[in-house]
């Protein structure tokens, strides 16, 4: 049974990469054989050149790290404030009743429309780019916690009160970590959500950060750059995925073997 189990695990890891191995292939045979000017679609050959000439004259690594700086800066305060916003609301009815109609009004709210305004207020520099970073990232956590909390097992509760706990201990040893699941779930979105508008945000007055090198290299029409950009990107991406999975397996073990991840 074990070789079977590495022989499936095998097959689990190297599909994907053929799979983007075969896409690749393909796309580079369709721009040669079409003859598709660079302009408008380049091949991967030629972004890849391209790539390794950004990332030898440093502007991808300068802006790569520009660009999550600015992410994690928001982000860690999302989480911070989000995780504390959302138990709040899932241990007091009081709490979630004051939260509840600011939540259900802001979360919907496209985002990248609070740009301009953001802009009004503080202007184009480090501040409005954190800020929209954090509360992109917030209202996934919180929802997330507050889901958690509400979700956590009755019979867990009414076990832990039979053993002679009190509220306190109910709360910090049975409800929190059994929402920890949904708070890393909500840390997932609320990550990839602010990858996505802080690179929006860069697109709009700034001069440095890796949308800054996309809407520039956009502008003066030099496809394989914005391709290279957007291929950092992605990496950046699965990245952060892969890493934040590795790191809730760390973390909490128990709440990934019961997620499945």
């Amino acid at each position: 049974m074990a070789p079977r189990r590495l022989a499936a695990a095998a097959r689990a890891q190297v599909l994907p990469l053929v799979t983007v191995a075969l896409v690749v292939a393909g796309w580079e045979a369709l721009v040669r054989i079409r003859g598709i000017q660079p302009i408008y679609l380049p091949a991967p050959s030629a972004i890849a050149t391209y790539l390794v000439r950004m990332i030898a004259d440093g502007s991808i690594p300068y802006n790569l790290a520009v660009t999550i700086l600015r992410i994690f800066a928001g982000f860690l305060a999302a989480a911070v404030s989000g995780v504390v916003v959302g138990v709040l609301m899932g241990m007091s009815a009081t709490v979630a009743r004051i939260a509840d109609p600011w939540i259900a009004a802001l979360y919907p709210l496209p985002k990248v429309s609070l740009i301009p305004l953001l802009i009004i207020w503080l202007g184009t520099g480090e501040a409005y780019k954190i800020v929209i970073s954090g509360v992109t990232a917030f209202f996934p956590v919180v929802i997330s916690t507050y889901t958690g909390i509400r979700q956590a097992d009755p019979g867990l509760l009414k076990a832990a009160a039979d053993l002679g706990a009190n509220l306190q201990q109910i709360q910090l040893k049975v409800i929190i970590p059994s929402a920890v699941p949904n708070i890393f779930a909500g840390f997932r979105l609320g990550m990839g959500v602010s990858i996505i508008l802080v690179v929006a945000a860069e697109m709009i007055g700034s001069q440095s950060g890796m949308g800054y090198l996309l809407i520039h290299a956009g502008q003066v029409l030099e496809t394989e750059k914005v391709f290279a950009t957007l291929v950092v990107l992605a990496i950046l991406g699965v990245v952060v995925t892969k890493g934040q999975a590795a790191f809730d397996r760390w973390a909490a073990p128990w709440a990934a073997d019961n997620s499945g991840t």
